[in-house]
């Protein structure tokens, strides 16, 4: 069985950063490149026209921003993935983009193989921020702690630890070998854990450590 491409919508108002994107890709198994965009509005007719599974967006496009975009994408289509891909490391646009609930972000000056590693995450179903990006979220985190600070606090260390574990993508077996306890015991305090921040899915989870800055610490 010939398992599907995930199909890809680049969203940059430079032709090159396109081509340079899809050149990238093209040499990773499993992706289709499906349709490009330059703006806000021509993103929102690209994506409807091909439906694809996920977008690699910028923040700065002409008449609007990219987080806009996510927005509205989001809005409309919610099991969409998005993948910001920016020049932009402020804390500012980091958090607002974890608010808006993109499900990466990843830095320009990336290389290939990073690129090629954070589709890799989004298309296994988990999320990926580049650790620059990470650590201005946990700075921002810090400076003004908010509701998903106190959700946290109210888990266990050990609780935290799975948390954070799940956050980068780590299965219950691996988990379970980082800590030094048994499959079933992780099994027991992620079953706990989401139960206390009442969060079911992992994309939750992965957005609660990041703006709690877990994953900075």
């Amino acid at each position: 069985m010939v398992r599907e491409k995930t199909r890809v919508v680049l969203v940059d108002d430079h032709t090159m950063v396109r081509e340079g994107i899809r050149h990238v890709l093209s040499r990773s198994e499993g992706i289709d490149v499906v349709g490009e965009a330059s703006d806000g509005d021509q993103a929102m007719a690209v994506v409807r026209q091909h439906n694809p599974e996920l977008v690699l967006l910028d923040i700065s496009l002409p008449g609007q921003t990219g987080l806009s975009v996510a927005s509205r994408l989001l809005e409309e289509m919610p099991d969409i993935k998005i993948l910001i891909l920016s020049m932009h490391d402020h804390a500012r646009y980091v958090v607002e983009a974890v608010k808006v609930g993109v499900h990466g972000y990843l830095l320009k000056d990336a290389g290939a193989e990073e690129l090629r590693k954070a589709v890799a995450a989004i298309q296994r179903g988990t999320q990926y921020f580049s650790p620059g990006v990470i650590s201005h979220l946990g700075a921002a985190v810090r400076q003004q702690p908010g509701e998903a600070f106190a959700d946290v606090n109210r888990l266990t260390k050990r609780e935290r630890q799975v948390l954070v574990n799940i956050a980068r993508g780590r299965t219950n077996k691996e988990t379970a070998r980082d800590l030094g306890i048994s499959t079933r015991t992780v099994e027991t305090h992620r079953e706990s854990l989401m139960r206390k921040v009442d969060i079911k899915t992992v994309a939750g989870l992965t957005r609660l450590a990041l703006e709690a800055g877990l994953l900075s610490e």
